[in-house]
């Protein structure tokens, strides 16, 4: 079987923008539960709607794999399905390391969607001596001592960061020297790479920040009104004691200080 250390996807030889590259998964998830269904084909308009973009978009992505579907019939589900995941790579068997072994990390061995989109677990590593050994989803965990080795022996050119910040790039720095070339990292930090590295940064607490100012937002269109900002307060020279907070020079409040 093929591994991911002697085989790279096609699409950076084919010239697909990477804007089209990183809608393909979701055209893919959209198409694996069509076929699940036994779904023969789908319409541009139909898959769009499932993969959430535009019909036009969809079909300017499909030109660049050489697929433009049948008119009145639509896009063959199971070629889409092959041609998709052949343009990804998942066709290939890829072997990927998980370093940081806490909760976040054994969630993520406990992943059942890896094997079936083509990615296999190739170890788990942590740099805590008393995790050594310890079955996490069925795989032992090994020392970070190894890690190296682990990564020559299994061809590995994949790593998953599940530490903690402070050690996140340091581990980084040994997954490059050891050979890993793509890097998925849920650290809170931002990892310093070579070229010819790719880093994909998951970061779960800026996602829910981003959906936070979506509903603030959210709340105050349906406040109106209510949510305007008061008037502009007047210049400090036009100001009474009573508006600048004071009570003039015989009060007990203190003045202002100069910001």
């Amino acid at each position: 079987m093929a591994t991911g250390r002697t085989h790279r996807p096609a699409t950076r030889s084919r010239g697909i923008p990477e804007a089209t590259v990183a809608r393909l998964p979701l055209y893919l998830r959209a198409l694996t539960a069509l076929s699940e269904r036994s779904v023969p084909t789908v319409s541009s308009e139909e898959l769009a709607a499932a993969a959430g973009v535009n019909s036009a978009k969809l079909r300017k992505d499909f030109s660049y794999l050489g697929s433009y579907g049948t008119r009145g019939v639509g896009y063959d589900v199971e070629y889409l399905v092959y041609q998709i995941s052949r343009e990804l790579g998942l066709t290939q068997d890829w072997p990927v390391v998980i370093v940081g072994i806490g909760n976040l990390g054994a969630a993520l061995a406990g992943y059942g969607g890896f094997a079936s989109r083509g990615f296999r677990v190739a170890a788990l590593i942590d740099a805590d001596p008393a995790m050594t050994g310890k079955p996490v989803a069925g795989i032992p965990v090994q020392h970070s001592d190894d890690l190296e080795k682990i990564i020559a022996e299994d061809g590995v050119s994949i790593g998953v960061i599940a530490t903690p910040a402070g050690v996140a790039q340091q581990v980084c720095d040994r997954l490059v020297a050891a050979g890993v070339t793509s890097i998925l990292n849920f650290a809170p930090t931002v990892l310093s790479v070579p070229d010819g590295v790719d880093v994909r940064k998951v970061d779960l607490s800026i996602e829910l920040q981003i959906l936070a100012f979506h509903e603030q937002r959210k709340a105050g269109e349906d406040l109106g009104e209510e949510t305007a900002p008061p008037a502009a307060a007047p210049p400090a020279a036009t100001r009474t004691p009573a508006e600048s907070g004071r009570k003039g020079p015989d009060g007990d409040a203190p003045a202002v200080m100069p910001a």
